[in-house]
């Protein structure tokens, strides 16, 4: 195991974020580096300067962008186009998958809330069924597999499940589950909202539909995310909005251009992966991941509580279970962040698993060690 003590030094100094703040909720928003911000701003300045000479040119510009992102996630770029978000890519996803009266969406009880609730959408609209499977937080991934295979049949329309659940930061096995799948040719939509830069080819488990965001750990700029489909279902894949590129028949190229939008995020986005380069992230990820587990179990002996025995944890992502006052409605939740936002300065995130609520952790590289002994050392006065 790496030291913690190995860590490389932090770099806050290449992010613009509020010294007198711990920002410890990454997972959510991400944060954008000052050099994605100066090229950001430089190519809204220029869409401002004249905005025909710069919607000549976006789509050069998307591609050569579409292009140093897909080889970022190591997949074909012929199978691989922008989304706003996640969600958006999962909606996609549904709305081009068969789905027959009396079918079932099988999705797990870790599934993002934004995408269960596009699967009922699919789901009313289809006279069909969403199925969801409990999996207990801490299990394996042969009872991963085995309780969704259970759900599994001729009438399940598609599987949608999480590559990193945004919930409890745990890692699906999503090849195992690809591969129970095909036995009954069922299509596999997966939510990697939080793989990229966290898993190395996240994309390419075999799934029919990947999706996931580059806001989040590659910190390009927000509405930034993609979408890998398998070449079977790429004629007839589709955006969300309807515009000139409708009969494009080439996948990313039927994506690129939603009429007037600010594409600037898209284009910029690479610039963050080249932050990410002269970080040597993969091996500060790992360093990150030895900081994380000391620090979640700082704040969790603080609190008089425990860090979840989660198989599978996400490299830069921890739970610690928090002894909530109260009644955990969505409401308290929201006001206890805002009471530690307020008197602790510090930003972090709920959330909910079953009956149990957790801080959910997370690290870039900004934060130190000391970053979550501070938070240790103040959250305990709140109760």
């Amino acid at each position: 195991m790496v030291s913690v003590t190995d860590i490389s030094r932090p770099r806050p100094e290449l992010w613009t974020l509020d010294p007198g703040v711990l920002h410890l909720n990454h997972g959510s928003y991400g944060a954008v580096p000052r050099r994605t911000q100066d090229v950001l701003a430089s190519l809204r300045a220029e869409t401002e300067a004249n905005p025909m000479a710069w919607f000549r040119s976006v789509a050069d510009r998307l591609t050569a962008a579409r292009l140093e992102l897909a080889s970022y996630l190591e997949t074909d770029p012929a199978g691989f186009a922008l989304v706003p978000n996640a969600s958006a890519g999962v909606t996609a996803a549904l709305a081009t998958v068969p789905i027959a009266p009396g079918s079932r969406i099988v999705l797990t009880n870790h599934a993002y809330g934004a995408v269960r609730f596009a699967a009922e959408r699919f789901a009313r609209q289809h006279q069909a069924e969403v199925v969801v499977v409990d999996v207990p937080l801490e299990s394996d991934d042969d009872t991963v597999v085995s309780l969704i295979s259970a759900a599994l049949g001729s009438t399940t329309a598609a599987l949608v499940v999480d590559q990193i659940s945004s919930a409890t930061a745990m890692i699906f096995p999503i090849r195992r589950l690809v591969e129970a799948c095909a036995r009954y040719d069922i299509p596999v939509i997966v939510d990697g909202a939080h793989a990229p830069g966290l898993l190395d080819a996240p994309a390419g488990d075999g799934a029919d539909f990947w999706t996931g965001n580059f806001h989040k750990w590659p910190c390009s700029p927000r509405g930034t995310a993609g979408l890998v489909v398998a070449e079977k279902w790429r004629a007839r894949t589709l955006p969300l909005i309807v515009s000139w590129s409708e009969y494009d028949e080439r996948l990313p190229e039927r994506f690129d251009m939603q009429g007037t939008f600010d594409y600037a995020p898209w284009i910029a986005a690479p610039e963050s992966l080249r932050v990410l380069a002269d970080l040597e992230w993969q091996r500060r990820r790992t360093q990150l991941s030895a900081t994380l587990d000391e620090g979640a179990r700082v704040i969790a002996k603080a609190l008089g509580s425990s860090v979840p025995e989660v198989v599978h944890p996400a490299p830069t992502m921890r739970l610690v279970e928090l002894p909530f006052p109260g009644e955990p409605t969505p409401e308290a939740g929201a006001a206890f962040k805002l009471r530690v936002s307020r008197e602790l300065k510090a930003e972090i995130t709920l959330t909910a698993f079953d009956t149990r609520v957790f801080i959910r952790l997370s690290a870039h590289a900004y934060n130190s060690l000391r970053d979550y002994e501070f938070l240790a050392e103040r959250l305990p006065t709140l109760f």
